[in-house]
């Protein structure tokens, strides 16, 4: 895939957890994360769905958009958004390829998938 100008994550700024990781992954992306802009999610639908990504799916999994030179976008997600912004880091770049490998992705998607209705109930957003 060739390289993204701009990559838009779309995270969830009600959840302290989602609020961490992100700074988190700031401190260490450093320099590197300066074409990532951050998007709460959070009373968004409309935008949202401009972007083509639906609110509920949104809340239930991380979605980045890589804009490209050419206007181009794509939106991707789960573990697919994760494997891109970990290569964005010399210290998960590794994890970003573990986590891309056909025998570990599904494995990992049940899990994080579980995790976020879990953190989703828990929170009486579901």
């Amino acid at each position: 895939m060739k390289e993204a100008v701009a990559i838009y994550v779309y995270f969830d700024g009600a959840c302290p957890k989602c609020i961490r990781d992100r700074d988190n992954y700031l401190l260490l992306a450093k320099q590197r994360a300066e074409n990532v802009i951050w998007f709460d999610i959070t009373d968004r639908e409309e935008e949202l769905i401009t972007q083509g990504i639906q609110p509920t799916d949104a809340l239930r999994s991380l979605h980045i958009r890589l804009e490209f030179s050419n206007h181009e976008s794509v939106i991707l997600k789960e573990l697919d958004a994760y494997a891109v912004l970990m290569q964005h880091t010399k210290i998960l770049k590794p994890l970003g390829w573990l986590i891309s490998l056909p025998i570990i992705k599904p494995i990992l998607r049940k899990l994080y998938k579980s995790m976020v209705v879990k953190r989703l109930k828990k929170s009486g957003r579901i």
